[in-house]
């Protein structure tokens, strides 16, 4: 169940935010970050990094480079998106803190015994 719920995070940031563009601040920070002709192609490469991300998780396939992977996105994310679009943020601090205790709980799960 856990590996769903993470799995779901990802698939509603990729698929419904970036993807179909129901947040579009999504949008304009991405073209923030690259530039506004890389826009659309960025947007969909995230989106389908993100949901890549969910299927991997979802398959319980090497776990723990799933995580790495998924920790290695965000803090990345969060790094560029804070340096470079802050502004276009809701709040900087709340969206690390939020991020943090996602990863947590993600490595929670995958490093968890099986019960």
């Amino acid at each position: 169940m856990g590996r769903v719920a993470v799995a779901s995070v990802w698939l509603t940031f990729g698929v419904v935010f970036k993807a179909a563009n129901l947040v579009p601040r999504h949008r304009r920070i991405i073209a923030r970050i690259l530039g506004e002709s890389w826009t659309g192609i960025a947007t969909a490469a995230v989106a389908l990094g993100e949901a890549g991300i969910a299927l991997w998780m979802l398959a319980g396939i090497a776990p723990c480079a799933c995580m790495a992977v998924q920790t290695a996105a965000i803090v990345t994310m969060n790094a560029l998106e804070i340096r470079l679009a802050r502004d276009l943020l809701l709040s900087p601090r709340l969206m690390v803190a939020a991020n943090l205790l996602f990863l947590a709980f993600g490595w929670w799960i995958v490093l968890s015994p099986r019960r």
